[in-house]
């Protein structure tokens, strides 16, 4: 039986080799890598091809860069949800412009690397109702996500023109005509007084 000196010398050993474990395996651990940088240019290329592939006129393949949850925020019209909703709101963008882009200014990629916001300017020419080119100029911001696949697909989506609302038509001005026994009635009281 061991003595209890040895116990004590064996229960500090076995406690100064369980924080020399615990040491070892904290400094084993390292943050994971900063892939912003890489994420960051992954983006701006995927924005670019997409607005190639918006530009092209490819209805499904503009609407492959959305997640199946994503929502599409368009101008004066409800939030589109889901691929369905984003699909017939691009639908009616495609088919009504004769020209559409647009280019990304800034990139920021979460610290995590799975999410990341776009913003940037587009440009669109569509035709009015007398088949005239009507150009349109505006802004946008895009959130990704990085999907379980590993693929960035867009969950958010949001643009809006820079061109002025023009203002409503001025109603024509009403013309006042007198009626004869009103004009009469006025002339009566006119001499009345004077």
């Amino acid at each position: 039986m061991p003595t209890r000196r040895q116990t004590i010398s064996l229960l500090k050993l076995f406690c100064s080799c369980f924080a020399l474990s615990l040491f070892v395996a904290g400094c084993g651990q390292q943050a994971p890598p900063d892939t912003r940088a890489a994420e960051e240019t992954t983006l701006r290329s995927l924005n670019d091809q997409w607005s190639k592939t918006a530009g092209a006129k490819d209805l499904e393949g503009t609407v492959a860069y959305y997640s199946d949850d994503a929502s599409l925020f368009p101008p004066n019209a409800p939030v589109a949800t889901g691929k369905q909703a984003i699909h017939a709101v691009w639908a009616d963008v495609i088919g009504s412009a004769s020209a559409i882009s647009w280019q990304t200014d800034k990139v920021e990629v979460a610290r995590s690397g799975d999410l990341a916001y776009l913003t940037g300017t587009y440009q669109t020419t569509a035709k009015d109702p007398k088949a005239q080119p009507v150009n349109d100029t505006g802004k946008f911001v895009e959130v990704w996500k990085k999907q379980a696949d590993g693929k960035w697909k867009t969950v958010a989506d949001i643009f809006n023109s820079d061109v002025p609302v023009p203002a409503p038509a001025q109603p024509a001005a009403k013309k006042h005509t007198k009626s004869k026994q009103g004009s009469r009635a006025k002339h009566r009281h006119a001499k009345k007084y004077a």
